[in-house]
């Protein structure tokens, strides 16, 4: 078996961290006993294209459960828990090619790695799988039957090549489902990211005012839980039903170049590039925080820091903390090398909330591999069938009933007779 890890030896201590997530994660638990017993992907080669963490782990369990032949590479080179992937590779058989820290050529090496395993389904977070595919590797992707894709900046991605005709099989937008983005998003972007920031930099939130661009599901979670630890939070946002919303939820709304001079802490949630751009560091306090919770490091413009820096290195002034010292002598602090701050310097998403992001890959791995043949090459919502049975999964396992509708009022809801 192929693969490429850090340290094998790293395998035990990585199956208990495997096994600590899966007790959080009772509906893929659900799910991976009714993969086992009717095998819905036996014999699907799946290159899957994800962050490396212990509850993609217990993803690629369940996908090896129901049958699938997976291989594994990391969709971001900080992401990866490399204990993790050597317990994948000990333990499970499940070929991996990740190690934090990675190189960019290194990356892209276990890109084409994956690819090597001639996949019928690709499963990707962020489209970089998908790209490579598509623009290095054309005459193998007729061997592809179907995608999944688990992110915002993705599905971005994804559209843009349906619409120029460049996609070449069905691709289902995990993201897009409920009981991703409302949970996922909101809820584990928002912890995360936090406990990413104050991991790197142990700074007191409280009092402290944070900047946060981006007021989409992500925006909205990590806005709420700065508030929530006493930050003056100020939102800003291109698109102006956002930026409405986020004034009418409580928080102050601005053009960036002017909460670029009140900002201590920056926090970039867009999927866009140069977001945080040389105009606003030209004017941002001594001694600011930049961070990114967006998939790609584009959204900081980290070479015009190096330029404003003079070209001199920033000082590593704690793990995951480089900081630049301008012309002028402000610092400015960047977690994380711009990357995914929540997963550079901490853990991700709770395993809890994964719980449903992965049950949405699993659940629309068999969907596509059941429908995919009467599909044409187009990016694809999970139905809303699919989603409620993982929201009610959920429900059950956190013992929590609901009501279901009379007949009489089903009834109601589907006539339009009566009136007043």
């Amino acid at each position: 078996m192929n693969y490429h890890v850090k340290d094998l030896n790293l395998a035990a201590a990585g199956r208990q961290k495997i096994a600590w997530a899966e007790q959080e994660m009772p509906v893929l638990r659900l799910i991976r006993e009714r993969f086992a017993k009717e095998q819905p992907l036996k014999g699907v080669r799946i290159s899957a294209c994800l962050h490396i963490t212990s509850e993609t782990a217990a993803l690629a369990r369940t996908l090896q459960a129901g049958g699938a032949d997976v291989v594994l590479c990391a969709s971001n080179p900080l992401s990866t828990q490399d204990e993790v992937a050597a317990a994948l590779v000990a333990y499970d058989e499940i070929p991996v090619f990740a190690i934090k820290g990675e190189d960019n050529a290194t990356y892209y090496q276990h890109l084409h790695a994956a690819l090597d395993h001639h996949p019928h389904m690709t499963m990707d977070d962020g489209c970089d799988l998908v790209s490579v595919l598509h623009k290095e590797r054309p005459q193998q992707v007729g061997e592809v039957r179907v995608g999944t894709e688990e992110t915002t900046t993705g599905v971005i991605r994804l559209r843009a090549m349906a619409k120029e005709g460049a996609l070449k099989y069905p691709v289902l937008a995990v993201n897009d489902s409920m009981t991703k983005h409302y949970f996922d998003n909101r809820y584990g972007t928002g912890q995360s990211t936090i406990d990413g920031l104050l991991r790197a930099t142990n700074i007191l939130l409280a009092g402290r005012t944070v900047v946060i661009s981006g007021y989409g599901w992500c925006g909205r979670g990590v806005a709420a839980r700065a508030r929530g630890m006493g930050a003056h939070v100020i939102v800003t946002e291109v698109d102006p039903l956002r930026a409405l919303e986020a004034l009418m939820d409580g928080y102050q709304v601005m053009p960036l170049i002017e909460a670029a001079r009140r900002g201590d802490v920056f926090i970039t949630v867009t999927g866009d590039k140069n977001v945080i751009d040389e105009p606003h560091l030209r004017v941002m306090k001594d001694g600011a925080i930049l961070a990114n919770a967006g998939h790609f490091n584009a959204e900081i413009n980290i070479p015009a820091l190096r330029a404003l820096s003079n070209g001199q290195p920033p000082v590593q002034v704690r793990p995951f903390v480089e900081q630049y010292t301008l012309k002028d002598g402000r610092r400015i602090n960047l977690l994380g090398d711009g990357r995914l701050i929540n997963l550079a310097a901490a853990e991700g998403h709770p395993a809890a909330v994964m719980d449903m992001s992965f049950a949405n890959q699993a659940l629309g791995a068999e969907y596509m591999l059941k429908h995919g043949a009467t599909l044409k090459p187009d990016v694809y919502t999970i139905p809303v069938e699919i989603d409620r049975e993982i929201a009610r999964l959920k429900l059950q396992s956190m013992g929590v009933e609901i009501d279901a509708l009379t007949e009489e009022q089903a009834r109601y809801l589907a006539s339009w007779e009566e009136g007043t």
